[in-house]
């Protein structure tokens, strides 16, 4: 209950992170081939509410082409996570989010920027590995901002953006049977509790500068990379 109220509250300032956080307990108490399914309906609650919450600023037309991409990619990438062993992909994905902060910071990524069409592509890349490693909300972060989304903005648009994913993810995971009833309602409770981190946390957010906006992001970031090197 704890790491669910600080996941949501963290995720809700920054926009990813609350999935970092869960994760590991989640693994820790279930097994990594529970823990995702179960983190899949707890997101699905806590991005919900984050999209409620900031539903004003809203960029629909990204959520849109986002959706275009991810939902045939997180059907197969959800089968494939059905087969395999997942591990190994979150180092992988460790090393990946930091790497991302280096790149942020070099002199390509400074000059990186997204078309509102990209999203397509974006969409299609992080459907896919969202569905094999549960979280992928620090990597879509760079391409969000590139776009010139800030603050709630930025939260609303990515958090709809993942509910959609989860919600192909689920559909994919009850057809392999690999969410059972009671990890379905301890997940669901997680969620619920999720809300009020939500709602915290975008009561912080309207109060955070624009300035800090984006080395919170990093901050989490490269916490998030070193949680998941040290946890798989």
């Amino acid at each position: 209950m704890l790491a669910a109220l600080l996941a949501s509250t963290l995720a809700a300032v920054a926009g990813f992170g609350g999935a970092a956080v869960m994760l590991p307990v989640l693994v820790w108490a279930f097994g990594v081939r529970e823990a995702v399914p179960m983190l899949t309906i707890a997101q699905l609650v806590g991005n919900g509410s984050r999209a409620w919450f900031n539903r004003r600023e809203l960029v629909p037309p990204v959520v849109g082409w986002f959706a275009l991409g991810a939902v045939p990619t997180a059907i197969l990438g959800g089968i494939l996570f059905a087969t395999s062993s997942a591990p190994a992909l979150q180092r992988i994905l460790g090393v990946f989010l930091l790497l991302t902060v280096v790149y942020r910071h070099s002199r390509f990524g400074q000059k990186l920027s997204v078309r509102l069409r990209g999203f397509a592509l974006i969409g299609a890349v992080f459907g896919f590995l969202s569905a094999l490693l549960g979280s992928v909300g620090p990597l879509m972060a760079p391409f969000f901002l590139a776009f010139g989304l800030v603050k709630a903005a930025y939260i609303g648009t990515e958090a709809l953006s993942t509910v959609i994913m989860h919600v192909v993810k689920l559909a994919v995971y009850g057809t392999f049977a690999l969410v059972a009833m009671r990890s379905a309602a301890i997940a669901a409770a997680i969620g619920l509790l999720m809300i009020a981190g939500s709602y915290l946390g975008k009561r912080m957010l309207d109060r955070l500068p624009e300035r800090i906006f984006p080395l919170l992001v990093e901050a989490v970031l490269v916490i998030s990379g070193l949680q998941f090197l040290v946890f798989a």
